[in-house]
């Protein structure tokens, strides 16, 4: 019997956890219990439908639909047919989601008749799509799409050796997933990786975060994004955990939820847990159960990470780094770090992988010193589907992998995560990282969540703008925030300009999108 920590390959992680595991229960979405036995059987069926359809190996299936069951079933199901899974991200309206399936030349594509009042079949209907034979929603009816069950039925003209026989020929090396960049500035690209780099990674990832069999975890990160997906129910596969899918974000339901299904596991962007602290009623929910914490997707305040652990009450909060183009994992703290060192850095490169920090000319900048992180290993993707130009400037002859993202790496190797190059901002000469003034703030405690941003000066080039979401009780006033910066920071590093508002906009991934930041406050410049 397969140990599934042996897998090279979707296919046969799959098999294994369903030797391994059995009847313990691997997915968990409302009525809908799916042992590990279970997910093996449906998923060769899922198999046995798109064989049926017609994809063959290398051909792209796209799943446009929020984290539900259905979702983690047609994955395994296309991919065990040789197929790759394409992603698209459930914010996306009809012509940015036909700009990937278009990119892609998607042939099917399994999505939703209705989701809180999304037509997402409709939202294609004009849409250019000379490759797509197909649609397939998973729950409700649409004229022109075939329901999954009806789906997963013309599935009996293919045996279930034959399904079989194309799971067992899906090799490491062959391509798992395009899953589209962020699309924040210009078009989404796709990024490329394969079976065996992502089972390589998160096997890492499962074993540093101490990921167990047994565990509950409320998967509230997107499946379209590798923390819900690769991060998520594929190492839950991984250790024989079980995966309850979190469609929707709400802080108050997802507390619901940690109680009364007793989830010991949450992983996620710092938003979730500044969410959680900032909850009028925290203490009035049961969150005992409680006990590992992940968080990474952007930079963490320290006193967050203390906060989680002394009134969350995780017993262990482990940072990591990572991005789509490397698998979603590059660096990861460890079991036996300082807990000071687990607050404050992303840790060390995960196993067989090297990381760097470098200044503009590729040179490796002295530790201790900010430069761009660039990253060399098995977990660097195959490149940018059909974009050999962008996918050079990303990776340069050398094999590195450059992030865009600002680094401080210490005398053992560990990085501490400052920024992202676009967001650094010049003030008269002076470099200015928002995450800095970010953790400043924040660690004030006035604070639920905030976002700094540099917005154009005539005499100083730019300077610092605040949006800030005062913490409950906190009365909170631009003047007050300003006050207390200059008593507390270098003057260049002082908001000139602050807004205090309700909520900051985020990505489906949980990411603070900053251009829109920055858009508001273009607007607001130009008003008369």
């Amino acid at each position: 019997m397969q140990e599934p920590s042996a897998a090279s390959t979707i296919p046969q992680l799959v098999r294994a956890a369903a030797e391994r595991f059995a009847d313990a229960s691997a997915i968990e979405d409302g009525d809908e219990q799916i042992s590990f036995a279970d997910l093996l059987d449906r998923s060769l069926q899922a198999t046995r439908a798109f064989c049926a359809a017609g994809i063959a190996p290398g051909d792209r299936v796209a799943i446009w639909a929020p984290n539900i069951w259905e979702w983690i079933v047609a994955a395994i199901g296309l991919q065990s047919a040789g197929a790759i899974a394409v992603t698209a991200n459930t914010r996306m309206k009809g012509a940015e989601a036909a700009y990937v399936l278009r990119k892609s030349g998607v042939r099917i594509l399994c999505t939703m008749s209705d989701f809180l009042g999304t037509h997402y079949v409709e939202l294609l209907k004009d849409q250019d799509l000379p490759d797509l034979e197909k649609i397939i929603t998973f729950r409700g009816e649409t004229e022109g799409a075939t329901g999954w069950s009806e789906f997963i039925a013309s599935g009996k003209s293919v045996t279930l050796d034959e399904a079989r026989r194309r799971a067992e020929a899906v090799a490491p090396e062959d391509l798992s997933d395009f899953i589209p960049t962020s699309g924040t500035t210009g078009n989404p690209k796709a990024v490329m990786t394969a079976h065996g780099q992502n089972l390589r990674a998160f096997e890492s990832w499962s074993d540093v975060v101490g990921l167990r069999e047994g565990d509950r975890y409320l998967i509230s990160s997107p499946f379209f994004h590798s923390m819900g997906y690769k991060a998520g129910w594929l190492a839950c596969l991984m250790r024989g955990a079980t995966a309850i899918p979190h469609a929707v974000f709400d802080v108050e339901e997802i507390l619901r939820r940690v109680g009364r299904e007793r989830i010991s596991v949450l992983v996620g962007a710092p938003t979730i847990y500044q969410d959680f602290l900032a909850h009028p009623d925290l203490e009035k929910h049961d969150i005992s159960n409680l006990r590992l914490a992940v968080t990474g997707a952007a930079p963490t305040p320290v006193e967050l990470i203390r906060r989680m652990r002394s009134e969350l009450g995780f017993e262990t909060t482990i940072t990591g780094y990572g991005l789509t183009e490397v698998c979603g994992i590059a660096t990861m703290c460890r079991y036996d770090d300082d807990p000071e060192v687990i607050a404050t850095t992303s840790g060390r490169a995960i196993p067989n992988v090297e990381v760097r920090c470098i200044d503009p000319d590729n040179n490796e900048v002295p530790r201790g010193e900010p430069g761009e992180v660039v990253v060399r290993g098995y977990n660097v993707m195959a490149g940018y589907f059909e974009d050999e130009a962008e996918t050079a400037r990303t990776i340069d002859a050398e094999g590195w992998l450059h992030t865009g993202d600002i680094a401080v790496m210490d005398e053992n190797g560990y990085v501490r995560i400052t920024d992202r190059i676009k967001d650094m901002f010049i003030t008269g000469g002076l470099n200015c990282y928002p995450a800095e003034i970010e953790n400043m703030l924040f660690g004030t405690g006035d604070f639920a969540q905030v976002a700094v941003i540099g917005v154009p000066d005539d005499r100083m080039g730019e300077v610092c703008m605040a949006f800030v979401v005062p913490a409950p009780g906190r009365d909170v006033t631009p003047s007050s925030v300003i006050a207390w910066s200059r008593e507390n920071m270098a003057n260049y590093k002082v908001p000139r300009r602050v807004e205090v508002v309700d909520s900051l906009p985020t990505n489906a991934s949980g990411k603070v999108t900053k251009f829109v930041l920055r858009e508001r406050a273009s607007r607001q410049s130009t008003s008369p």
